[in-house]
């Protein structure tokens, strides 16, 4: 029987270790009492993506020289420009495929980071597929957007940093697409704080895969779909989140509504420019969808913050 991979705290660690000085350590605000917003759209590239990239990155260095062909990877959007930002930083080349439902001013942003961009299928299944092909033509090494270990620990870094920056916390919030964030907070946190993983109601990846028992392919649709598109959970998140505690980890679902308005919210009360995806974990919290208990210590992920300015409004 082959064994289960899981990501760890010693992981998380190694992985916060490894990419000190290449990332930033976002801030966090305490916008009212007991509420904290890890504000992770002021990470490089405009996302948590970014310490997953670097992780990913350096430790295959540390194992063995990179391959000619640099890195490729398949993206909505911000792991893309994750990777070519990491790529760039440590002067190497990255080749990154999106689907056709991504962003414009997340192509644009990949060009300017000096990838070379293909866009390419309907959703970001089949620009994964497309990836994986040329992966095999030029032996690049392959960031996955969220199911690898070496990324996923990379992610948690962030919820070290949060413990840092705001105490105890009893709930922390996390958007969930494919799952390499939830994975990596749920590692990182080590059960010192409750994990609410948040997903739209029309790509409900982990939450199927959970009622399920293993992961299962949803459709993929919605206001979240460039950033949160992934249409199956990854059989590492599946793996991390399902061995939680009873009480420890908990999936909910949002409506676009709920998300549409977390991230208006987010500028017009804050000044917190969000993408859709970004908002997703907030939109929990005003919808009522998590209500929290009178002294909860609660803190929320805003994931990201490619998105035009001009729609913020």
């Amino acid at each position: 029987m082959t064994a289960v991979t899981i990501v760890t705290r010693e992981d998380v660690e190694r992985a916060a270790s490894r990419i000190a000085g290449h990332v930033r350590r976002t801030p966090v605000a305490e916008v009212e009492p007991g509420l904290f917003l890890k504000l992770e759209g002021m990470q490089h590239s405009g996302s948590f993506k970014v310490r997953g990239g670097f992780n990913r990155i350096l430790a295959a260095a540390e194992a063995r020289p990179l391959p000619e062909g640099g890195v490729i990877a398949a993206s909505g959007g911000n792991h893309g420009m994750a990777v070519a930002y990491a790529a760039r930083a440590l002067g190497i080349r990255a080749e990154i495929f999106v689907p056709e439902v991504c962003a414009p001013v997340k192509v644009e942003g990949l060009r300017r980071l000096g990838a070379h961009v293909t866009q390419t299928g309907a959703v970001y299944a089949d620009a994964y597929e497309a990836s994986q092909k040329r992966a095999a033509e030029t032996g690049a090494l392959e960031i996955h957007a969220y199911d690898q270990l070496e990324v996923a620990a990379g992610q948690g870094s962030v919820a070290i940093e949060l413990l840092e920056q705001a105490g105890d916390l009893d709930t922390v919030l996390v958007a969930v697409g494919g799952g390499g964030l939830v994975t990596g907070v749920v590692a990182g946190l080590a059960g010192r704080a409750k994990v609410v993983a948040v997903e739209p109601e029309r790509i409900p990846t982990l939450h199927r895969a959970l009622e399920a028992g293993e992961p299962v392919r949803v459709e993929v649709s919605g206001v979240g779909a460039d950033a949160l598109g992934a249409s199956m959970a990854g059989r590492l998140a599946f793996a991390t989140v399902s061995g939680q505690e009873a009480g420890r980890f908990s999936s909910v679902l949002v409506t676009d509504d709920a998300i549409v308005e977390a991230r208006r919210a987010l500028w017009r009360d804050h000044r917190v420019a969000a993408e859709h995806a970004g908002a997703a974990a907030l939109a929990a919290l005003r919808s009522g969808v998590y209500v929290p208990e009178n002294g909860e210590r609660v803190a929320v992920i805003v994931c990201g913050a490619n998105t035009d300015p001009a729609t913020l409004a």
